[in-house]
This record gives C-alpha cells, structure tokens and sequence, in this order.
C-alpha cells in the first residue's frame, strides 16, 4: 500500500513537472529592434534597445511576458543626428519625462506550426492601448527565438506631430500614423 501511495506521489509530481511554466528571459544583447517611420516623401529607420524581459511558456503558448523597451537608446540607420534628437523630443517620445516604454504580453494562441496570435498592453508616453500581432518562434544553434512585426498607431499614444489625422494641409510634410516595430527576440 505504502509503495503504490508513493508510485501515485511520484506520478503527480512528474506530470505536474512536464505541464511547468517556463520562465524564458531575454538576451538583450543579441535580442533586435528596428524600428520604421514613413511619411509622404520617404521613410526613416532605425534601431532600438530593449533594456528587460521575460516570457512565460506553456503548452506551446506564451502566457504572460513583460519587455522594457529604451526609449533612450532611439538610433537611425541613416546616422541623422537631428532626427533622433527630434525624436527624443517632446514632439515625438518625450524620452526624458518617458525614458521607458513597456509591453505587456497577457496571452497567446498556441505556435501551430511555428506562429501564433499575441495579446497585450502597450504603454507609450504613459499612454497604454491593447496589442494584437503575429509572432514566429523558431528554435535554432544559438538559442530560441521569437520573431514579430508589430504595427502601432503613434496618435492612440499622443504622438501626433505632423499626423494627417490631427492636422490640415501638410501636404508633402505629412508623415503616416503607423509605425513598424520589427522585433528579433532571443529567449533563454
């Protein structure tokens, strides 16, 4: 009796082992951002850091993540000094009241053949709005990754500067309310 108590112990405790949440964190360090502007006359682009985060894994699911994005670290590809101090200002990010921006990831659908449906929060300028986007996941020789574009609407986080949608007779100067966040993100 005594033996078949512990064999029915040992059962539970490796199953309730196999159905674990992972906790995955970020490498920062090889984890990507690149970000993508455009307007009525051309396009920006350029990269930004991710200072933390994590993901919770189950099931072939995420079930909860939280990414602090550096709104301090805002590059351009193209070298453009006065456009990342531009958007470091007050008109675009206001990184010095904001020097943080964060997303919350509250659930996803299962990775049926490597992608799936992410949901969340995110918080721009202390503005936060739900996120809905698709994500690839991909286990490779240097670690697991998670890939994404999302698409954001700079106006729900009042980044309005030069928003057709906010202004009358831009013309050429107008530049487009959505946004590209392409993500390359690294686990371990």
């Amino acid at each position: 009796m005594k033996r078949v108590f512990l064999f029915l112990i040992a059962s539970v405790l490796l199953g309730l082992n196999v159905e674990a949440q992972q906790i995955l964190t970020a490498d920062t360090g090889k984890t990507k951002l690149e970000w993508l502007g455009e307007k009525v006359t051309g396009k920006h682009d350029g990269g930004i850091n991710l200072q933390s985060g994590w993901i919770s894994w189950k099931d072939n699911k995420v079930q909860s993540g939280e990414f602090v994005i550096d709104m301090t670290s805002i590059t351009s590809f193209e070298n453009l000094d006065k456009l990342v101090v531009h958007l470091k200002s007050d008109d675009f990010f206001g990184v010095e009241k904001f020097p943080a921006s964060k997303l919350i990831i509250t659930e996803s659908t299962p990775f049926d053949k490597g992608t799936a449906t992410v949901k969340g929060t995110l918080t721009i300028k202390g503005v936060t709005n739900p996120v809905e986007f698709k994500a690839a996941y991909q286990k490779k020789d240097d670690g697991t990754w998670f890939f994404a574009n999302i698409v954001i609407d700079r106006t729900k986080y009042n980044v309005r500067y030069r928003s057709g949608s906010f202004f009358d007779n831009l013309g050429d100067k107008t530049i487009y309310d959505e946004f590209k966040l392409k993500v390359s993100l690294m686990v371990k």
